[in-house]
């Protein structure tokens, strides 16, 4: 038996859909007459620190076409599955690289240096010329002049303004590990443990309160199109005019179209918990003990505390809340896990002590090439996620991102910048070249893998020496010059003078203070100068 209802109660009922269908209709007929919308760009990095054994990183090839053959003796192998979806940048400089006599960088020091001016390409303040000083003040404490490539991209891309900086398995940041900076002298946090990611996706995590599975549900499992179309359920029980009931039989309908596309969006709890990003995983992850080695905190059998802060990172592209993730791994790590007992920064020195000197640590190479290992399968672990998530064009989440790995130094005991490891997964939509090496320097196939078994090769005593990195008349094509590459790509736009503007509408050329790691000497006295402006041609699909 059907109640009547007052028109004033039908109205309210239907107001806000009526409201809302020309737009939802809009949606719905493009949905069904339309080829799919182009999928969004995205940009995930993953940033880990003190280099790694060069020798046993780099591709045999260092400029052509991939195989199975160049990654297979080197630390790389497991990303071998996504061959064809690997670029590998050769020959490039990061900026500000620390050296004993000033020649290519500031005297601050050998990490926060290298570290604060990496995304910013700009010099940091207040500056040293004494590269033996400890003063506090400027060698743990100076940061950039300016805003980092995460900002900057997050400007004119993300919702807010602001990257998802997370500092995986890091419940605290100092200035030589730090990377974010949302303006000058202004350091970003960001957010150290899972669940404070996870709180920017539901909105219902309490700091040290867990969250249950159906809360869960609740937030992430039911769309708007469910919950108004349990309200016009309701509606149907009561008396109305035939007109009413057209509307809402109308109204049904349009429901059911548009909740097709919201579904092909695949924002849901189902996709969250087949990637791990669970409310228990999460916990799992965000209660770890530091002592307890939490990156490498068991989670399940496939993924351990630093793949729940990747699940995170995919599942928030996926859900476009943020188009620009940061993942920095964590400095001076002790690796319990890996069955290591020395944290990362000494041993990147080869030695057993903070003392840089002494005889080399026996088998200082191997628990290095384990820790480059580890952090080769994290990446693996985070391609391997966006991979296998279909867009509705029938491309793969990772084709329309890039997923990059970006590390602090290319040798860590030399501290070098030049030669720097970079590998990037996924070509943002066809802008990149893959399934390639590519040197950009000079596109020599034959560029070396740097000098890090120089040291601590059976019969070496001697601990940190700077011969274990490269050359420093090679490999030395700036960084600022990839970034360029990476904002058009995922289409930032610049002002009249190249460099980026939110308002702008023109291609980004340039980046940064410098793109020459030598005017950085005396922190900023040089006037601003970008001698080399544009991208690399050599790494784009169609240059």
């Amino acid at each position: 038996m059907s109640v009547p209802i007052s028109r004033r109660i039908l109205l309210r009922g239907l107001g806000g859909a009526c409201v809302a269908a020309p737009i939802l209709a809009s949606i719905a007929d493009r949905g069904a007459r339309a080829a799919p919308a182009t999928p969004p760009k995205r940009l995930i990095v993953m940033f880990t620190h003190y280099g790694c054994i060069t020798n046993r990183f780099f591709p045999t090839l260092s400029h052509g076409q991939l195989s199975a053959s160049d990654l297979q003796p080197t630390t790389l192998a497991p990303l071998i599955p996504y061959l064809d979806k690997l670029l590998v940048p050769r020959g490039i400089r990061a900026m500000n690289e620390w050296t004993t006599k000033l020649t290519r960088g500031q005297g601050n020091d050998q990490h926060l240096q290298a570290s604060a001016s990496y995304f910013t390409c700009q010099p940091v303040t207040p500056n040293s010329d004494d590269p033996f000083s400890f003063n506090a003040a400027v060698k743990f404490n100076a940061m950039p002049l300016g805003r980092s490539l995460d900002h900057v991209l997050a400007e004119q891309l993300s919702p807010g303004g602001q990257p998802l900086y997370m500092r995986v398995g890091n419940r605290t940041e100092n200035r030589q590990t730090g990377i974010s900076y949302s303006d000058a002298q202004t350091p970003f946090v960001g957010v150290g443990t899972p669940r404070e990611a996870f709180a920017q996706l539901t909105g219902l995590f309490v700091p040290n309160t867990p969250i249950s599975p159906d809360s869960y549900a609740a937030a992430r499992g039911k769309s708007i199109v469910d919950i108004v179309r349990r309200d016009l359920s309701t509606l149907e029980r009561f008396d109305m005019s035939r007109s009413d009931k057209l509307k809402l039989e109308a109204w049904k309908a349009l429901l059911d179209d548009t909740g097709k596309i919201v579904a092909s969006q695949q924002c849901s709890q189902d996709r969250a918990s087949t990637l791990g990003a669970t409310p228990a995983n999460v916990d799992a992850a965000s209660m770890a003990d530091p002592a307890d080695d939490p990156l490498m905190v068991k989670i399940s059998d496939t993924l351990d505390g630093a793949d729940v802060y990747s699940a995170l990172a995919v599942l928030t592209a996926l859900c476009d809340v943020n188009r620009v993730i940061f993942l920095n791994y964590p400095g001076n790590y002790v690796f319990k896990g890996l069955g290591l007992s020395i944290e990362s920064h000494i041993l990147s020195h080869r030695i057993a002590s903070a003392a840089q000197d002494g005889g080399c640590l026996s088998g200082a190479i191997d628990m290095l090439t384990k820790i480059d290992g580890y952090y080769t399968q994290k990446f693996a672990k985070l391609v391997g996620m966006l991979n296998g998530i279909p867009e509705p064009d029938g491309t793969s989440v990772l084709d329309g991102s890039a997923a990059v790995w970006f590390q602090e130094m290319s040798d860590g005991n030399a501290h070098n910048l030049n030669n720097l490891p970079i590998i990037q997964a996924g070509s943002v939509g066809g802008y990149f070249k893959t399934g390639w090496t590519i040197n950009v320097e000079d596109g020599s196939p034959t560029l070396t893998a740097g000098n890090s078994e120089a040291q601590c090769s059976p019969g070496a005593t001697s601990g940190a020496v700077p011969s274990t990195g490269t050359d420093p008349s090679l490999a030395n094509a700036p960084i600022n010059k990839y970034f360029c590459n990476l904002m058009n790509a995922l289409g930032v736009r610049a002002g009249s003078d190249g460099f980026p503007a939110k308002n702008g509408s023109a291609e980004v050329t340039k980046f940064g203070m410098y793109d020459q790691t030598e005017d950085f000497v005396h922190g900023g006295t040089v006037p601003a100068a970008i001698h080399n402006p544009g991208g690399f041609d050599a790494l784009k699909a169609n240059p």
